[in-house]
């Protein structure tokens, strides 16, 4: 990513339950929506785009949910897991 692309993506909202960051992320380049999910208990980690025909604040809600019907997977995360950082 260039510095372009990273400074182009803001936080819409987010959250951190029992060890589980959520984060709801919108890119003003090219007009994108995604969730970004970190589970810091176990280092697992995935994200994915809000399709068009989705409402974001309900992907937010339900990111478990929403990534199992897209077929989203897990995938560990390399090295020790900061629950400030995310993808």
């Amino acid at each position: 990513m260039t510095a372009e692309t990273l400074t182009s993506i803001r936080e819409l909202d987010s959250r951190v339950n029992n060890g589980v960051q959520i984060r709801l992320l919108w890119c003003q380049h090219d007009d994108s929506v995604w969730v970004s999910v970190i589970d810091t208990r176990n280092g697992e980690a995935f994200r994915f785009a809000v399709a068009p025909d989705e409402r974001p604040l309900d992907v937010f809600a339900h990111p478990f949910a929403y990534a199992a019907a897209h077929g989203v997977p897990t995938v560990p995360l390399p090295g020790p897991v900061d629950p400030v950082i995310s993808l």
